[in-house]
């Protein structure tokens, strides 16, 4: 309870007891009407009792208002004390948190890129094993095809079956792979297909056997035999290269999934915790400072209220000594004799005085009820003083009754005054409050709404770009493989042209330019050589008539193999052009597949964002509803209670001047009536009413 409520209760319960003394004193100065000096000595008595009795509560609420003072060190000193030790370490708490939040935001952007480098490598090497693996089916299914001709070609030859396997299709393919196959002797190329072709060799008229061609084939298929188990071994050992890696990168990818899962957890909790610390902080802070300003207030509160005990216990004991000097003074033998002589019973100088009394009395409540028409006690003592069967003793009872009722009207009165004054002051406080509440949750729900909504598009278009993103990216991984596809294809071109151009280049300089020809390297073809001439006993026939001496047409050669040097130089500058713009193409693409992923991720990163904040928003719009509402239903019930007070208060607010000084009249009139009535002058009275009124 607050110190001003308490003084209203003291108040309350002082007033109580001042209505219970005085109907007490009333009672027992009913004994004592009969003589006068004995109703005075009585009253004293009676305000001896009283003085002591108000004394004692008194003692009693300044004894539970000190104890209060004193434990205040133990409660409220010790609460100030452990929030001022709390503050600093708060504050730490709340610093090691954010240097922790910040360190974890550090590690899972880290462990994002490095996923999703991970994912990115995975990607290319995939991309990468693919196309390997497709470039060694298509050349393994080539040299398939092609030992598969080989053996059919060594089988038709080996049976004698080689005049109809020569009208067949595999012909035709050992023959073009006679062209443009590998490596081999010109000598064994020319025969082979010189045979496969049915015709006899352009130097001799000999027709090579089948042993010697099943032999050149034999050599030709364990040749690539040989290649495509190599190139088989390759694949082999790519792929396994490839899965070992798919796999260390996945255990990778799934490590930093889960270290991203933890630490993003921990991460939103440790952000909790520093709001709850920094709320708690504030909330500390805010409590330290009431505490310290009330604890101020209360240690000079204290202070005046002993310095002010003392003087009233100074000036009980001063009242205290009057009253018992004044009653020894009162009672005192001579005195009383003395009192016998000057106040005689029933004389008819007596009865003439206490008619004149009367009237007096009389005028001086007429007069004061001429200027307060509504005062009701004024009223009664006039019917009783104008009645000729009322004694004084009963009118003065009346007026000291009147007197005390009116006492309590005003103290009744001041306490209500007090008691409205305090609660409008509070209910308009809490009126403005809660008007200032009702606010601001409108402000912050306008607030909400507005971010809901920017969130929201926000979401719809980053949403909207990874789309397009995702579609970016596919048609151009779509594109890059059409162009790397379409270089490959060129370069294979290139190349075959290329050879196949050197290879007739070379053929024509072993006819015309000897020097500059090239031979093939030489094979041991020893298994397969059978004797070049048939021994043949009959002599031979005579020559035949000798052909003009050659002219070799060296000048035309040299153009055509300008011209063949000219396409080569082409080629190779189509070659080198295709090459470095297939490089740039796939930096170019793993560029943007780069940025593409970093673009994804952030804009990923920021849908989280956006969507924890959007529900952030939306939990903050609900809270704010339903604050608003509270408060709005509090603000009624408050409007409510005010216009209640405003009738319960406000009249005797506007008139509390009135009443009080209409009172405090009709208690001077009742006083002077009494004193009148008492045999005291009335011209003294007056003059005295306004010395004190000055």
């Amino acid at each position: 309870m607050s110190c001003r409520g308490l003084s209203l209760l003291v108040l309350v319960a002082a007033t109580h007891a001042a209505s219970v003394n005085t109907i007490q004193e009333n009672q027992e100065a009913a004994e004592g009407r009969a003589n006068p000096i004995r109703k005075v000595v009585t009253m004293l008595q009676n305000m001896q009792k009283k003085v002591t009795a108000e004394g004692e509560k008194e003692k009693a609420l300044f004894d539970k208002f000190m104890c209060y003072c004193a434990n205040a060190d133990n409660t409220l000193g010790q609460s100030i004390s452990t929030a001022e030790d709390k503050v600093p370490e708060v504050g730490t708490n709340i610093e090691e948190g954010t240097a922790k939040k910040a360190q974890l935001d550090d590690e899972v952007k880290a462990a994002i890129s490095q996923r999703a480098e991970a994912k990115g490598a995975i990607a290319k090497a995939t991309a990468i094993r693919e196309k390997e693996a497709a470039a060694f089916n298509k050349e393994s299914a080539e040299y398939k095809s092609n030992i598969g001709a080989m053996k059919s070609a060594i089988s038709a030859i080996s049976s004698g079956m080689s005049g109809g396997f020569l009208q067949t299709q595999t012909a035709a393919m050992v023959r073009n792979i006679a062209l443009n196959g590998p490596n081999m002797e010109d000598t064994d190329r020319q025969e082979l297909l010189a045979f496969l072709s049915g015709k006899q060799s352009e130097s001799t008229e000999y027709v090579p056997k089948s042993g010697e061609i099943t032999g050149i084939l034999k050599t030709m298929e364990d040749e690539m035999s040989k290649t495509l188990a190599d190139i088989t071994a390759d694949e082999k050992a790519a792929a396994t290269s490839h899965d070992e890696l798919v796999t260390a990168k996945t255990k990778e990818i799934q490590a930093l999934s889960k270290a991203i899962e933890t630490k993003s957890k921990r991460l939103g909790e440790l952000a909790v915790e520093i709001v709850m610390m920094k709320n708690d902080l504030s909330d500390t802070e805010a409590a330290l400072l009431e505490d310290k300003q009330f604890y101020g207030d209360l240690k000079q509160n204290c202070a005046t209220k002993e310095g002010e005990w003392a003087d009233i216990q100074k000036m009980r004991a001063m009242e205290m000594v009057a009253l018992a000097d004044t009653i020894k003074i009162l009672n005192d033998d001579d005195a009383l004799e003395m009192f016998k002589k000057t106040l005689p019973g029933a004389s008819a100088a007596g009865f003439l005085q206490v008619s004149n009394l009367r009237q007096k009395a009389l005028t001086i409540i007429t007069t004061a009820q001429k200027k307060s028409p509504g005062a009701m006690s004024l009223g009664f003592v006039m019917l009783a003083l104008k009645g000729k069967k009322v004694g004084f003793e009963k009118v003065v009872k009346l007026i000291d009754d009147m007197v005390v009722v009116l006492k309590k009207e005003q103290v009744d009165d001041e306490v209500k005054k007090g008691y409205c004054t305090t609660q409008l002051d509070v209910v308009e406080d809490k009126k403005k409050g809660l008007e200032q509440s009702i606010s601001d949750l409108e402000t912050s729900i306008d607030h909400a709404k507005e971010g809901i909504a920017s969130a929201k598009t926000e979401l719809e278009t980053t949403s909207d770009g990874i789309r397009a993103l995702d579609k970016s990216v596919a048609e151009a991984t779509e594109q890059r493989k059409a162009e790397h596809e379409d270089s490959t294809e060129l370069m294979a071109g290139n190349n075959a042209a290329k050879e196949l151009l050197k290879f007739a280049k070379n053929r024509l300089n072993k006819f015309y330019n000897p020097k500059q020809y090239v031979a093939p390297p030489k094979r041991d073809l020893s298994f397969v050589q059978v004797s070049a001439h048939s021994q043949n006993s009959d002599e031979p026939a005579p020559a035949p008539e000798a052909p003009k001496a050659f002219e070799k047409k060296t000048e035309e050669s040299g153009s055509v193999i300008n011209m063949i040097d000219l396409l080569i130089a082409d080629l190779d500058k189509e070659s080198q052009t295709s090459t470095v713009e297939e490089k740039n193409a796939q930096k170019e693409y793993e560029k943007m597949m780069g940025d593409s992923a970093r673009k994804r991720a952030e804009d990923s990163k920021l849908i989280t964002e956006k969507t924890s904040m959007k529900a952030q928003l939306e939990t903050d719009l609900e809270e704010s509803k339903e604050g608003k509402a509270s408060a709005t239903k509090e603000l009624m019930a408050t409007l409510e209670y005010t216009s209640s007070l405003h009738g319960e208060c406000d009249w005797l607010l506007k008139n509390f001047d009135v009443r009080k000084e209409a009172r405090a009249s009709e208690v001077d009139a009742l006083g002077n009536a009494k004193a009148v009535l008492s045999g005291a002058d009335f011209s003294l009275v007056q003059k005295s009413s306004k010395f004190l009124g000055q």
